[in-house]
């Protein structure tokens, strides 16, 4: 079973992938995500994913100290409203201000994907994509943009929000793979392993078998 480490410290993309079966290892990288735009010259939010994540499973790769049989996963997401890209803010007055913009509006986040395999007997190849998700964004109250922003989770996150945190209850609905919204998009994940040579279930850790929810 390939190892899989994630090059981000985004507690929800590795719980995502812990209740999809997998085991990662988290590595974060060390990216400065501003420089790396600059040098590439990339404007369109969907390049600036790709780019991002590139960047970040590529630094990660570069280790010396990584476990045999890996493959790196890099993720960045971005919001694109208007053609404009929106990541994390810088600040609660950001935060504030671009809620106080999207509210009643929809925008499309952007989360690119890419992958580093490290395995002996592997390609040593790379292959990366972008997924992207319409969200609908609730019209909040100035009172409800506040009372969100001074709990400091729309700092950590790109476009200032979240969809399975504090934040879900102000988003109205999603059009696309929900994952996407989370983090890392399953169903791309998946298929870009598949362009590896590496099934979905060779990745699942040893007894991944969930128990029955109830009613």
């Amino acid at each position: 079973m390939p190892t899989l480490v994630l090059a981000s410290a985004s507690p929800a993309r590795k719980a995502t992938l812990l209740a999809a079966g997998l085991d990662p290892v988290v590595t974060v990288s060390a990216v400065d995500e501003e420089a790396v735009t600059a040098h590439y010259g990339v404007t369109d939010p969907q390049d600036v994913a790709l780019v991002l994540a590139r960047a970040k499973a590529e630094h990660v790769a570069a280790r010396d100290d990584l476990p045999e049989h890996t493959i790196v996963l890099g993720c960045d997401s971005v919001l694109e409203i208007d053609g404009r890209t929106h990541g994390k803010p810088a600040g609660p007055a950001e935060a504030t201000e671009h809620w106080q913009n999207i509210r009643g509006r929809h925008g499309t986040l952007h989360t690119g994907h890419w992958l580093v395999d490290l395995r002996p007997d592997g390609s040593g190849g790379s292959t990366g994509a972008v997924g992207a998700t319409t969200v609908h964004f609730a019209h909040l109250t100035d009172h409800e943009i506040d009372a969100y922003v001074a709990t400091g989770e729309p700092l950590h996150v790109a476009g200032a929000f979240t969809i399975d945190g504090l934040g879900g209850a102000f988003i109205d609905r999603i059009d696309g793979d929900h994952h996407c919204v989370v983090g890392v998009s399953l169903p791309l994940l998946r298929t870009l392993l598949a362009e590896l040579g590496i099934t979905w279930p060779d990745m699942w850790r040893a007894n991944p078998t969930r128990p029955p929810r109830g009613d």
